[in-house]
């Protein structure tokens, strides 16, 4: 018994340690790629360019604010003060019990009829997506519903509405030609937003979101618990909610992005960085 537990252990000592290399070498392999195409982020003076925006007088609705991104983007939107409105579009209404945000605007929609309530998409100069499900919690077909034909649905009526600048969050791995119903449904969402012909279009692709979420996702959790402990040495294996939060409103208030831009993790990193306010 004691022989076999030391070869037990011995076996087992030695799979983890060439997981752990392999996937160590591999986040490096995507760390190097990613660097080649990530451009440096300059300096900025975000207490002026929260003020410019802040005179522009503009509005914005989020979608998903329930959900983890949503909830951090809206803390760091309201801390920010940097809209004169903020409308949140979503399936129920949400409460709140800081009063700082008791001067939101609250539209409840039904996402499967969400032509009925074009007007809660009508007025806004920005607009955030945050929607998402998993195929484990909405089953396949549940989950294209939500991460293609909702998000869509939302982008074509928030762009008839009058928005100009729409981010989405997708994923990293995006690929409207790839063979994982995830990525693929990704991918292809991203392309179609994208010939809506929005002023502005920014795409985001985090890597493993590292948050402690309300709902049970046991892959995702042992993914955090491994990926984060790597997080600040290979920043393109995961990422902080907060930090993909910050990102998005940073890059709200540069002026002057391009039409279509898809900022991938290690980007995302960058101006999450540089919105940290510690």
């Amino acid at each position: 018994m004691e022989l076999g537990m030391n070869i037990f252990e011995i076996n087992w000592g030695k799979t983890l340690s060439f997981f752990t290399v392999f996937v160590v070498a591999l986040a490096a392999v995507f760390n190097y790629l990613e660097s080649s195409e990530t451009e440096e982020i300059p300096r900025m003076d975000l207490n002026a360019m929260e003020e410019n925006h802040r005179q522009k007088n503009r509005t914005c609705f989020i979608l998903g604010a329930s959900g983890e991104t949503g909830k951090a983007l809206l803390k760091e939107i309201v801390e920010r003060n940097i809209f004169s409105k903020i409308t949140l579009i979503g399936r129920r209404q949400l409460t709140f019990e800081d009063k700082t945000y008791e001067n939101l605007v609250q539209k409840v929609v039904d996402f499967e009829k969400l032509d009925e309530y074009a007007e809660a998409f009508q007025g806004h100069d920005v607009g955030y997506c945050c929607l998402g499900t998993t195929k484990a919690k909405a089953g396949a077909e549940g989950f294209v519903r939500v991460d293609h034909d909702y998000v869509l649905k939302s982008a074509e009526l928030a762009k008839a509405g009058g928005c100009s600048h729409f981010h989405l969050e997708s994923s990293k791995g995006a690929d409207k030609t790839s063979s994982f119903l995830y990525l693929k449904t990704k991918g292809q969402v991203e392309a179609e937003i994208e010939d809506l012909g929005f002023e502005r279009f920014s795409i985001y692709r985090p890597a493993v979101l590292l948050v402690a979420r309300e709902e049970s996702r046991p892959a995702e959790w042992v993914a955090q618990k491994f990926l984060g402990a790597f997080s600040s040495v290979f920043p393109t294996m995961s990422i902080s909610i907060t930090a993909v939060a910050r990102a998005m409103v940073i890059n709200t208030l540069k002026d002057g992005g391009k039409k279509v831009e898809i900022l991938e993790n290690k980007a995302i990193c960058n101006l999450g960085k540089i919105g940290d306010k510690k």
